[in-house]
């Protein structure tokens, strides 16, 4: 794809965001940052849906012949798919585009659905381990991996992103088992030692930011005591030690995908996507 492709266009990064944790914003800005830095676009904004600055507002200042509004979501959920949309002007799937008096608009679908997050969570898994080799960096053959997702009852689409991926990476057979958990759905998250057969295991959160669920709940479901994770995460330091020795296995914990710097492709690839 050449360069001047988007060079008419703007790109707006559009994260869920909190004011309730300031590192729900900090993925939006990371992937929006590195994109400006690739000069593939007239301008790259980030903008959020829950804090400042809110994507109408950043929409409104922005004077590109064509916008694209890329979720930085996990899954096609409610937020994501409907409200969002909805709020915008645009309907879900069939009406992702609309012409303004200013300027055309194209809502992409979310990047965590991407079949392309497979090489994230791969990126994750694989960076953790040789970050850490203790006392050797394992061998995906000797490793299981589990997935772990919000899931919810809810929305069905909640596990689908997860349930995706687990199958895209059992089909390369680089792993001895590959298994999604979740924190509100079956399987879950502590029932990981009946899931893992090796003595390796290496847990990457389906996760767009490193949130409370990724640096609180899942390490305490994980089997690490609640007061050591709580007072880890007080003191500015990691709440998983890489690797935790736990019921006989050997466990590495990820940061979130969503911070791992390869999404920035895959934001790209659906503003393509959108413009074709």
């Amino acid at each position: 794809m050449q360069t001047e492709t988007f060079s008419d266009a703007a790109l707006v990064v559009l994260g869920h965001g909190t004011e309730l944790n300031a590192g729900s914003a900090v993925p939006a800005a990371q992937h929006a940052a590195a994109l400006r830095r690739g000069g593939l676009f007239a301008e790259v904004r980030e903008a959020f849906w829950k804090q400042a600055p809110q994507i109408k507002s950043v929409l409104a200042e922005l004077a590109a012949p064509r916008i694209f509004i890329v979720p930085l979501f996990i899954s096609e959920g409610w937020f994501s798919m409907q409200i969002i949309p909805q709020e915008l002007g645009f309907s879900f799937p069939d009406h992702l585009k609309i012409r303004t008096p200013h300027a055309q608009l194209f809502y992409c679908r979310p990047v965590g659905t991407h079949d392309q997050m497979t090489e994230v969570i791969l990126s994750r898994a694989a960076g953790v381990m040789s970050q850490f080799p203790f006392p050797r960096a394992p061998r995906p053959a000797e490793t299981t991996l589990l997935i772990a997702g919000h899931g919810t009852e809810k929305h069905d689409n909640s596990r689908a992103a997860v349930e995706r991926q687990v199958e895209l990476i059992r089909a390369l057979n680089r792993f001895a088992a590959v298994h999604a958990v979740y924190l509100e759905e079956a399987p879950r998250i502590g029932d990981w030692p009946a899931l893992a057969p090796t003595k390796n295991v290496v847990v990457v959160p389906f996760f767009m930011s490193d949130g409370l669920h990724v640096v609180e709940d899942i390490p305490v479901l994980l089997g690490e005591p609640e007061r050591v994770v709580k007072e880890r995460h007080a003191a500015g330091q990691p709440a998983w030690r890489n690797p935790t020795e736990l019921r006989g296995r050997r466990i590495w914990y990820s940061a979130a995908v969503g911070t791992e710097p390869l999404l920035a492709g895959v934001i790209l690839e659906r503003v393509r996507e959108a413009a074709n």
